[in-house]
């Protein structure tokens, strides 16, 4: 019985991690650690091995440098500033809270475009670089899923297989 529990809270776990992509205030890497945490301290401590637990840190690394670098390169690509950039990151943040789920693509969205005119750009730039943290979303929102998968997956296939 406490098995079927502990499952049902790791998969709660794992499809919490994907709500975390759309409310970024939800910490999707660290719940699905979470996850494989409570399998290893609870039921079964000998079959995550050491191989496991270095390549789910490298995917964590990599989950998490892949959403500023998609953010930074996209807004960068479609001419936005250092501070344009660093905006985007922070509205990022603060979207979540003010209109979730909405608030991460509109309000890094008008921070940035906002962020752009302040430094003497025109509208059609601003409003590029804006159109440049969209894409950097979905493309760090992409990276997110695709890496949970993979990372969820491959704890699947070590404790089924």
């Amino acid at each position: 019985m406490l098995d079927i529990i502990i499952w049902i809270a790791i998969s709660v776990l794992f499809i919490l991690s994907f709500i975390g992509i759309i409310f970024p205030i939800v910490p999707s890497v660290l719940v699905i650690w979470g996850g494989f945490l409570l399998y290893h301290f609870v039921l079964n401590s000998n079959e995550l091995t050491a191989v496991f637990w270095t390549v789910m840190i490298v995917l964590t690394v990599v989950l998490i440098v892949s959403d500023i670098i998609a953010n930074s390169y996209f807004v960068k690509k479609y001419g936005g500033s250092k501070w344009g950039e660093r905006g985007a990151a922070i509205a990022v943040i603060i979207g979540s809270f003010i209109i979730p789920p909405f608030g991460i693509i509109i309000i890094p969205f008008a921070a940035v475009f906002i962020i752009e005119m302040i430094q003497k750009r025109t509208a059609q730039e601003a409003l590029l670089a804006s159109v440049g943290s969209l894409f950097g979303f979905l493309g760090g929102a992409v990276a997110k899923v695709v890496i949970q998968l993979v990372m969820i997956i491959w704890f699947i296939i070590v404790v089924v297989f």
